[in-house]
């Protein structure tokens, strides 16, 4: 079987356009503060008091990953955990005011990069790009929980 152009697989294309995002995140938004510890920030400044579950489910990482990070920015004093009165078992996040510093500072270089990350697409083009990154990406959520897939039903080969 001959080679693939990966230029048409949009699992490669995806990986590429992360390690781009990765790479300009660093250099002009925050080596210390990532993109997902921002995501979760930027959730709690929008609806304060949500628990661990919910912003995790909002910004698209899962149980263990979403962990993390609310440990890392609570332990950078961004974030604090509060014990939910009507549920002692979870606790509800709010954000420090060092936490609203780090959002403000990040979330307008963040705007900066975005406009260098988007550049190569005209005004018009970046809308329809990030609708349909939004489209594909909604979809992706429902591949968290996959139904079985008949294997033999999609590869007459039985092959992947």
């Amino acid at each position: 079987m001959p080679a693939v152009d990966l230029s048409s697989h949009p699992g490669h294309l995806a990986r590429r356009l992360q390690q781009a995002h990765h790479l300009l995140w660093n250099a002009m938004v925050s080596e210390e503060t990532t993109s997902p510890q921002f995501a979760v920030l930027n959730t709690l400044v929008a609806d304060p008091g949500l628990d661990q579950r919910t912003v995790g489910e909002r910004v698209g990482l899962d149980r263990s990953t979403i962990a993390e990070v609310i440990s890392r920015l609570d332990r950078r004093g961004l974030l604090h955990k509060v014990r939910d009165p009507r549920d002692g078992r979870r606790f509800l996040l709010r954000v420090t005011d060092e936490g609203l510093r780090t959002h403000r500072k990040v979330s307008l270089r963040a705007a900066r990069m975005n406009q260098v990350f988007l550049a190569p697409l005209a005004p018009e083009e970046q809308t329809a790009f990030l609708q349909l990154l939004r489209r594909v990406a909604d979809a992706a959520e429902e591949l968290r929980s996959p139904r079985p897939v008949d294997r033999a039903a999609t590869d007459k080969d039985g092959d992947w």
